[in-house]
Protein backbone atom coordinates (compact mmCIF):
# COMPACT_ATOMS: atom_id res chain seq x y z
CA UNK A 1 0.00 0.00 0.00
CA UNK A 2 1.14 3.36 -0.63
CA UNK A 3 1.40 5.37 2.56
CA UNK A 4 -0.67 8.77 1.63
CA UNK A 5 0.46 10.54 4.17
CA UNK A 6 3.75 10.81 4.57
CA UNK A 7 4.68 11.93 8.58
CA UNK A 8 7.71 13.70 9.82
CA UNK A 9 7.67 10.56 12.14
CA UNK A 10 7.06 7.35 11.66
CA UNK A 11 8.96 4.21 11.17
CA UNK A 12 7.18 3.53 7.53
CA UNK A 13 8.49 7.12 6.35
CA UNK A 14 12.07 6.77 7.61
CA UNK A 15 13.16 4.49 10.56
CA UNK A 16 14.87 6.99 12.09
CA UNK A 17 12.10 9.42 12.07
CA UNK A 18 14.43 12.29 11.07
CA UNK A 19 13.15 14.76 8.04
CA UNK A 20 14.62 18.13 9.18
CA UNK A 21 15.59 20.07 5.82
CA UNK A 22 12.51 17.67 3.90
CA UNK A 23 9.53 19.36 5.75
CA UNK A 24 9.15 22.98 4.78
CA UNK A 25 12.02 23.19 2.59
CA UNK A 26 12.73 23.73 -1.51
CA UNK A 27 12.18 19.40 -1.49
CA UNK A 28 8.82 20.08 -0.02
CA UNK A 29 7.55 22.72 -1.85
CA UNK A 30 8.68 20.74 -4.97
CA UNK A 31 7.19 17.28 -3.85
CA UNK A 32 3.51 19.38 -3.28
CA UNK A 33 3.51 20.91 -6.84
CA UNK A 34 4.48 17.43 -8.41
CA UNK A 35 1.89 15.68 -6.26
CA UNK A 36 -0.50 18.37 -7.74
CA UNK A 37 0.46 17.88 -11.45
CA UNK A 38 -0.21 13.84 -10.97
CA UNK A 39 -3.27 14.68 -9.43
CA UNK A 40 -4.52 16.56 -11.92
CA UNK A 41 -3.42 14.21 -15.26
CA UNK A 42 -4.56 11.48 -13.16
CA UNK A 43 -8.15 12.81 -12.95
CA UNK A 44 -7.98 14.59 -16.27
CA UNK A 45 -6.63 10.98 -18.12
CA UNK A 46 -8.92 8.47 -16.45
CA UNK A 47 -12.17 10.97 -16.23
CA UNK A 48 -11.34 11.29 -20.24
CA UNK A 49 -11.38 7.51 -20.38
CA UNK A 50 -14.78 7.13 -18.29
CA UNK A 51 -16.60 9.36 -19.95
CA UNK A 52 -15.42 7.76 -23.61
CA UNK A 53 -16.86 4.60 -22.57
CA UNK A 54 -20.03 6.09 -20.86
CA UNK A 55 -21.01 8.26 -23.80
CA UNK A 56 -19.31 6.40 -26.90
CA UNK A 57 -19.23 2.86 -26.01
CA UNK A 58 -21.44 2.38 -23.04
CA UNK A 59 -19.80 -0.48 -21.74
CA UNK A 60 -20.99 -2.61 -24.47
CA UNK A 61 -17.88 -5.04 -23.86
CA UNK A 62 -16.13 -6.77 -21.13
CA UNK A 63 -12.57 -5.54 -21.81
CA UNK A 64 -14.29 -1.87 -21.53
CA UNK A 65 -16.27 -2.94 -18.08
CA UNK A 66 -12.74 -3.64 -16.72
CA UNK A 67 -10.98 -0.43 -18.50
CA UNK A 68 -13.94 1.77 -16.80
CA UNK A 69 -13.14 0.39 -13.16
CA UNK A 70 -9.69 0.45 -13.80
CA UNK A 71 -10.38 4.06 -14.78
CA UNK A 72 -12.27 5.16 -11.68
CA UNK A 73 -9.65 3.03 -9.61
CA UNK A 74 -7.61 5.38 -11.00
CA UNK A 75 -9.26 8.55 -10.61
CA UNK A 76 -10.00 7.92 -6.88
CA UNK A 77 -6.59 6.91 -6.62
CA UNK A 78 -5.43 10.50 -7.32
CA UNK A 79 -8.15 11.68 -4.18
CA UNK A 80 -5.83 11.98 -1.28
CA UNK A 81 -2.82 13.69 -3.08
CA UNK A 82 -4.13 16.96 -2.12
CA UNK A 83 -3.77 16.10 1.46
CA UNK A 84 -0.81 14.74 0.43
CA UNK A 85 0.57 18.18 -0.55
CA UNK A 86 -1.08 20.31 2.17
CA UNK A 87 1.12 18.05 4.89
CA UNK A 88 4.12 18.47 2.64
CA UNK A 89 3.90 22.27 3.07
CA UNK A 90 2.15 22.85 6.26
CA UNK A 91 3.79 19.44 7.93
CA UNK A 92 0.66 18.97 9.93
CA UNK A 93 -2.56 17.02 9.36
CA UNK A 94 -5.52 19.30 10.69
CA UNK A 95 -8.64 16.80 9.41
CA UNK A 96 -8.72 14.65 12.68
CA UNK A 97 -8.25 10.68 13.33
CA UNK A 98 -11.42 9.66 11.34
CA UNK A 99 -10.59 11.75 7.87
CA UNK A 100 -6.97 9.90 8.20
CA UNK A 101 -8.05 6.61 8.36
CA UNK A 102 -10.35 7.43 6.07
CA UNK A 103 -8.06 8.47 3.60
CA UNK A 104 -5.52 5.82 4.10
CA UNK A 105 -8.60 3.51 3.66
CA UNK A 106 -9.81 5.34 0.14
CA UNK A 107 -6.13 5.33 -1.24
CA UNK A 108 -5.84 1.43 -0.39
CA UNK A 109 -9.38 -0.12 -1.79
CA UNK A 110 -8.36 2.10 -4.82
CA UNK A 111 -4.78 0.62 -5.15
CA UNK A 112 -5.56 -2.91 -4.79
CA UNK A 113 -9.10 -2.40 -7.15
CA UNK A 114 -6.82 -0.76 -9.82
CA UNK A 115 -4.11 -3.65 -9.99
CA UNK A 116 -7.40 -6.32 -9.82
CA UNK A 117 -8.75 -5.35 -12.75
CA UNK A 118 -5.57 -5.01 -14.68
CA UNK A 119 -4.94 -8.79 -13.83
CA UNK A 120 -8.66 -9.68 -14.28
CA UNK A 121 -8.24 -7.68 -17.82
CA UNK A 122 -4.92 -9.48 -18.87
CA UNK A 123 -6.84 -12.86 -18.36
CA UNK A 124 -9.71 -11.86 -20.12
CA UNK A 125 -7.25 -10.88 -23.44
CA UNK A 126 -5.83 -14.30 -22.82
CA UNK A 127 -9.06 -16.28 -23.23
CA UNK A 128 -10.29 -14.29 -25.87
CA UNK A 129 -6.87 -15.41 -27.72
CA UNK A 130 -7.36 -18.41 -26.70
CA UNK A 131 -10.30 -19.45 -27.52
CA UNK A 132 -12.76 -16.95 -28.43
CA UNK A 133 -15.74 -18.44 -28.76
CA UNK A 134 -15.42 -21.55 -25.89
CA UNK A 135 -14.98 -18.52 -23.49
CA UNK A 136 -17.48 -15.87 -25.11
CA UNK A 137 -20.66 -16.70 -22.65
CA UNK A 138 -17.62 -16.00 -19.58
CA UNK A 139 -16.90 -12.68 -21.51
CA UNK A 140 -20.17 -10.90 -21.18
CA UNK A 141 -20.27 -7.56 -20.58
CA UNK A 142 -22.83 -8.48 -17.41
CA UNK A 143 -20.08 -11.20 -16.53
CA UNK A 144 -17.70 -8.20 -16.52
CA UNK A 145 -19.94 -6.05 -14.21
CA UNK A 146 -20.48 -8.62 -11.63
CA UNK A 147 -16.53 -9.36 -11.35
CA UNK A 148 -15.98 -6.08 -11.11
CA UNK A 149 -18.21 -5.23 -8.71
CA UNK A 150 -16.91 -8.01 -6.56
CA UNK A 151 -13.18 -6.47 -6.79
CA UNK A 152 -14.09 -3.50 -4.49
CA UNK A 153 -14.76 -5.28 -1.76
CA UNK A 154 -12.43 -8.04 -1.99
CA UNK A 155 -9.86 -4.63 -2.24
CA UNK A 156 -11.30 -3.45 1.91
CA UNK A 157 -9.90 -6.84 3.07
CA UNK A 158 -5.58 -5.98 2.77
CA UNK A 159 -6.53 -2.65 4.11
CA UNK A 160 -8.87 -2.48 6.18
CA UNK A 161 -6.53 -3.56 9.35
CA UNK A 162 -3.38 -1.27 8.52
CA UNK A 163 -6.03 2.00 8.41
CA UNK A 164 -7.02 0.76 11.74
CA UNK A 165 -3.80 1.54 13.12
CA UNK A 166 -3.54 5.01 11.83
CA UNK A 167 -4.44 8.05 13.61
CA UNK A 168 -3.71 11.82 13.66
CA UNK A 169 -2.31 11.70 16.98
CA UNK A 170 1.12 14.47 17.30
CA UNK A 171 -0.56 16.29 14.58
CA UNK A 172 0.72 13.95 11.45
CA UNK A 173 -1.43 11.32 9.85
CA UNK A 174 0.92 8.29 10.62
CA UNK A 175 1.00 4.75 12.12
CA UNK A 176 -0.25 4.81 15.60
CA UNK A 177 2.65 5.58 18.00
CA UNK A 178 1.14 3.52 20.21
CA UNK A 179 1.18 0.43 18.12
CA UNK A 180 4.23 -1.83 17.70
CA UNK A 181 4.79 -0.66 14.15
CA UNK A 182 8.21 -2.51 13.13
CA UNK A 183 5.98 -5.82 13.19
CA UNK A 184 3.02 -5.36 12.17
CA UNK A 185 4.02 -3.58 9.41
CA UNK A 186 6.27 -5.86 8.20
CA UNK A 187 2.92 -8.17 7.64
CA UNK A 188 1.41 -5.81 5.94
CA UNK A 189 3.91 -4.79 3.57
CA UNK A 190 4.97 -8.31 2.77
CA UNK A 191 1.18 -9.27 2.45
CA UNK A 192 0.80 -6.42 0.20
CA UNK A 193 3.37 -6.97 -1.88
CA UNK A 194 2.44 -10.35 -2.65
CA UNK A 195 -1.21 -9.35 -3.32
CA UNK A 196 -0.09 -5.85 -4.69
CA UNK A 197 2.44 -6.63 -6.78
CA UNK A 198 3.82 -10.51 -7.13
CA UNK A 199 0.89 -12.38 -7.73
CA UNK A 200 -0.45 -9.91 -10.16
CA UNK A 201 2.55 -9.13 -11.73
CA UNK A 202 3.08 -13.52 -12.41
CA UNK A 203 -0.57 -14.15 -13.42
CA UNK A 204 -0.21 -11.14 -15.91
CA UNK A 205 3.14 -12.32 -17.25
CA UNK A 206 1.97 -15.46 -17.93
CA UNK A 207 -1.18 -14.05 -19.68
CA UNK A 208 0.82 -12.65 -22.04
CA UNK A 209 2.63 -15.41 -22.44
CA UNK A 210 0.06 -17.21 -23.55
CA UNK A 211 -1.39 -14.60 -25.59
CA UNK A 212 2.06 -14.28 -27.66
CA UNK A 213 2.11 -17.78 -28.18
CA UNK A 214 -1.73 -18.00 -29.37
CA UNK A 215 -1.09 -14.99 -31.45
CA UNK A 216 2.17 -16.69 -32.90
CA UNK A 217 0.19 -20.14 -33.56
CA UNK A 218 -2.77 -18.19 -35.37
CA UNK A 219 0.24 -17.24 -37.55
CA UNK A 220 -2.45 -13.98 -38.83
CA UNK A 221 -0.57 -10.34 -39.63
CA UNK A 222 -1.57 -7.87 -37.57
CA UNK A 223 -2.09 -4.07 -38.82
CA UNK A 224 0.60 -2.78 -41.08
CA UNK A 225 1.58 -6.39 -42.22
CA UNK A 226 3.87 -6.42 -38.93
CA UNK A 227 3.85 -9.83 -37.60
CA UNK A 228 1.12 -10.51 -34.35
CA UNK A 229 4.05 -11.87 -32.09
CA UNK A 230 5.44 -8.66 -32.38
CA UNK A 231 2.76 -6.49 -31.45
CA UNK A 232 2.09 -8.88 -28.65
CA UNK A 233 5.68 -8.62 -27.45
CA UNK A 234 5.87 -4.95 -27.40
CA UNK A 235 2.64 -4.36 -25.70
CA UNK A 236 3.65 -7.02 -23.09
CA UNK A 237 7.16 -4.88 -22.53
CA UNK A 238 4.69 -1.91 -22.13
CA UNK A 239 2.56 -3.25 -19.17
CA UNK A 240 5.20 -5.42 -17.63
CA UNK A 241 8.21 -2.52 -17.61
CA UNK A 242 5.67 0.59 -16.58
CA UNK A 243 3.71 -1.87 -14.19
CA UNK A 244 7.44 -2.64 -12.52
CA UNK A 245 9.11 0.53 -12.66
CA UNK A 246 6.23 2.02 -10.68
CA UNK A 247 5.81 -0.30 -7.90
CA UNK A 248 9.28 -1.91 -7.48
CA UNK A 249 10.47 0.57 -6.22
CA UNK A 250 8.21 1.33 -3.54
CA UNK A 251 8.14 -2.27 -1.93
CA UNK A 252 12.16 -2.46 -2.74
CA UNK A 253 12.90 0.97 0.36
CA UNK A 254 9.94 0.17 2.33
CA UNK A 255 11.59 -3.39 3.10
CA UNK A 256 15.27 -1.61 3.65
CA UNK A 257 13.80 0.46 5.87
CA UNK A 258 12.78 -2.21 7.86
CA UNK A 259 15.93 -4.00 8.18
CA UNK A 260 17.93 -0.81 8.43
CA UNK A 261 17.80 1.82 11.43
CA UNK A 262 19.69 4.70 10.05
CA UNK A 263 18.69 5.79 6.36
CA UNK A 264 19.12 9.35 6.40
CA UNK A 265 17.88 12.28 5.06
CA UNK A 266 18.74 11.32 1.57
CA UNK A 267 17.06 8.39 1.67
CA UNK A 268 14.05 9.88 2.82
CA UNK A 269 14.32 11.66 -0.07
CA UNK A 270 14.48 8.27 -2.22
CA UNK A 271 11.26 7.33 -0.21
CA UNK A 272 9.19 10.46 -0.96
CA UNK A 273 10.40 9.84 -4.84
CA UNK A 274 9.47 6.10 -4.65
CA UNK A 275 5.83 7.14 -3.28
CA UNK A 276 5.45 9.30 -6.15
CA UNK A 277 6.40 6.86 -8.47
CA UNK A 278 3.81 4.64 -7.23
CA UNK A 279 0.99 7.08 -7.79
CA UNK A 280 2.03 8.00 -11.02
CA UNK A 281 1.64 5.02 -12.48
CA UNK A 282 -2.41 5.69 -12.13
CA UNK A 283 -1.52 8.22 -15.00
CA UNK A 284 0.13 6.20 -17.23
CA UNK A 285 -2.78 3.86 -17.42
CA UNK A 286 -4.69 5.72 -19.52
CA UNK A 287 -1.55 5.81 -22.67
CA UNK A 288 -1.16 2.04 -22.42
CA UNK A 289 -4.56 0.69 -22.14
CA UNK A 290 -6.84 3.36 -24.30
CA UNK A 291 -4.78 5.46 -26.29
CA UNK A 292 -2.81 2.43 -27.80
CA UNK A 293 -6.25 1.69 -29.33
CA UNK A 294 -7.64 3.73 -32.31
CA UNK A 295 -11.06 3.25 -31.33
CA UNK A 296 -9.92 5.13 -28.20
CA UNK A 297 -7.89 7.97 -30.15
CA UNK A 298 -11.13 8.66 -32.09
CA UNK A 299 -13.48 8.94 -28.78
CA UNK A 300 -11.25 11.06 -27.40
CA UNK A 301 -10.94 13.50 -30.41
CA UNK A 302 -14.88 13.13 -30.32
CA UNK A 303 -15.01 14.21 -26.79
CA UNK A 304 -12.51 16.85 -26.99
CA UNK A 305 -12.51 18.31 -30.57
CA UNK A 306 -14.98 20.90 -31.54
CA UNK A 307 -15.82 19.47 -35.49
CA UNK A 308 -15.41 15.98 -33.83
CA UNK A 309 -18.21 13.69 -35.14
CA UNK A 310 -19.08 10.47 -33.11
CA UNK A 311 -17.05 7.72 -33.23
CA UNK A 312 -18.60 4.65 -35.16
CA UNK A 313 -17.79 1.12 -35.22
CA UNK A 314 -19.61 -1.39 -37.41
CA UNK A 315 -17.74 -4.20 -36.39
CA UNK A 316 -18.89 -6.78 -34.14
CA UNK A 317 -16.50 -6.12 -31.24
CA UNK A 318 -18.20 -8.69 -28.82
CA UNK A 319 -15.33 -10.89 -30.07
CA UNK A 320 -11.95 -9.41 -29.40
CA UNK A 321 -13.86 -6.22 -27.83
CA UNK A 322 -12.34 -3.33 -29.10
CA UNK A 323 -13.50 -2.48 -32.81
CA UNK A 324 -10.29 -1.62 -34.40
CA UNK A 325 -9.46 -6.05 -32.95
CA UNK A 326 -12.20 -7.24 -34.80
CA UNK A 327 -11.65 -5.64 -37.77
CA UNK A 328 -8.01 -6.96 -37.85
CA UNK A 329 -9.05 -10.06 -36.87
CA UNK A 330 -6.29 -10.47 -33.81
CA UNK A 331 -7.27 -9.81 -29.86
CA UNK A 332 -5.79 -6.63 -28.54
CA UNK A 333 -3.04 -7.49 -26.18
CA UNK A 334 -4.33 -5.23 -23.30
Amino acid sequence: LTPPLPPSQGSWETSSGKTEGLVGGPLSVLMAVLYLAVCVLGLAGNGLVMAAILKLDRMSTATTVYIFNLALADGLFMVGLPFVSFQYLQDRWPFGDLACRLLVLLDGINQFTSVFCLTVMSVDRCLAAADPVRFGPWRRPSRAKVISLLLWPLSLLPVLPMALRFSAEGGQCGPDPHEAVGSWWMVFITCAFVLGFALPFSIMAVSYAVLALALKARGAPGPGGQPPESQATRMVASVAVVFAICWLPFYAVNFYVLHHSDTGQAFDGIFRAAVLLSYAWSCTNPVLYACFSDTFRRHFCTLLCRDGRPSTCDANTEAFDLCDDARTGQPSPV
